[in-house]
């Protein structure tokens, strides 16, 4: 048994034991790429983050992880960096390296046209490119569900997802809404998730728990499942 096996098994407070049996063992920030050809090679399946800006990506990140390594910028869609975590997961006695890839937010950005335009080609050349992707996280401000961007991105990642891909949608700040408009969210998302073959979607908050919400533990859960799925063509 190995040392770190041991010392996780030593440890039974939240931080290293989930509800239901998931533990992160370690997560580790390793770098920032300015553009995808100076990205890290990849070593393990990849996990990929997208979504407007201010919508809780780095929250998320750092309540799916257990740490507090995603910074978020105080000036929404100002950062333009790829950044790149790893992770180390054990379920069932079986450990699981997993890196999370967080791109930079859309929908705020004050950049000049020219410079959007290059951005956007290279984080499309990215995710193109890179075969050891296997998850897409399209988060989405439960508040505001029908914009034409996260409408745009969600049938682009349609488009793109290959057969050994999958996609989650992940509706965040479920907890801001009011008892009626979450139930209503939830059974719209039920009805997509029994007709929508590559796409599955959860209502989610960091911050508050309720039955109708998937909780972080259960979300590593859906997260683990479909990685592990999808690699083995499930």
């Amino acid at each position: 048994m190995t040392q770190n096996l041991r010392e996780a098994r030593r440890q039974d407070s939240p931080k290293h034991l989930t509800q239901n049996g998931i533990q992160i063992l370690e997560s580790t920030f390793i770098t920032s790429a300015t553009h995808p050809k100076n990205a890290p090679s990849p070593y393990t399946s990849e996990i990929v983050f997208l979504g407007r800006s201010n919508v809780g990506k780095s929250s998320l990140i750092n309540a799916l992880l257990n740490a507090p390594l995603a910074k978020s910028s105080s000036t929404p869609g100002k950062t333009q960096l790829i950044n790149f975590f790893s992770s180390l997961w054990l379920k069932e006695n079986q450990k699981i390296p997993l890196s999370f890839v967080d791109l930079p937010g859309f929908g705020y950005a004050k950049v000049s046209k020219s410079i959007k335009k290059e951005w956007e080609k290279n984080l499309l050349d990215f995710l193109l490119s890179r075969q050891s992707i296997k998850l897409f996280l399209h988060l989405v401000d439960s508040r505001h569900i029908d914009l034409d961007i996260d409408r745009s991105v969600g049938e682009f990642l349609q488009e793109i997802c290959k057969g050994d891909q999958g996609i989650l949608r992940i509706y965040t700040k479920a907890d801001k809404l009011k008892q009626n408009a979450l139930s209503s969210l939830q059974h719209k998302l039920n009805q997509k998730n029994l007709t929508d073959s590559k796409t599955q979607s959860y209502v989610c908050s960091i911050t508050a728990q309720s039955h109708k919400m998937t909780s972080i533990p259960a979300l590593r859960e859906r997260i683990l499942d479909f990685t592990l799925g999808v690699e083995n063509g499930v």
